[in-house]
């Protein structure tokens, strides 16, 4: 089964720039599209970025476009958040996410890593 571990989190400055990382393993990675979700104290989980098993396609949740970027690296397995310009509205714990195309589950979840953006 899919395994997924999280990192690259922690306490930045408002302004200040994090990229976080996500190990994959257990699969053929490029079959499956990668996102990046974040859950607030007190909020639903919501989805950040979502890149598709190529790397060609992206998405992003409005708020994030322009600050930050998934990128992911097929052949060693990993996913990438890039988080730039950070704001304290961007603290949360960030989750990867790994669904395989044609699923009718919300795919398999890492364990998190908390991104904390605080003067």
């Amino acid at each position: 089964q899919v395994q997924l571990v999280e990192s690259g989190g922690g306490l930045v400055q408002p302004g200040g720039s994090l990229r976080l990382s996500c190990a994959v393993s257990g699969v053929v990675f490029s079959n499956y599209v990668m996102s990046w979700y974040r859950q607030a104290p007190g909020k639903e989980r919501e989805l950040v970025a979502t890149i598709d098993t190529t790397g060609y396609r992206r998405n992003y949740e409005d708020s994030v476009k322009g600050r930050f970027s998934i990128s992911r690296d097929n052949a060693n397995k990993q996913v990438y958040l890039q988080m730039n310009s950070l704001k304290p509205e961007d603290t949360a714990v960030y989750y990867c996410n790994a669904r395989y195309p044609g699923s009718r589950s919300r795919g398999s979840w890492g364990q998190g890593t908390q991104v904390t953006v605080s003067s």
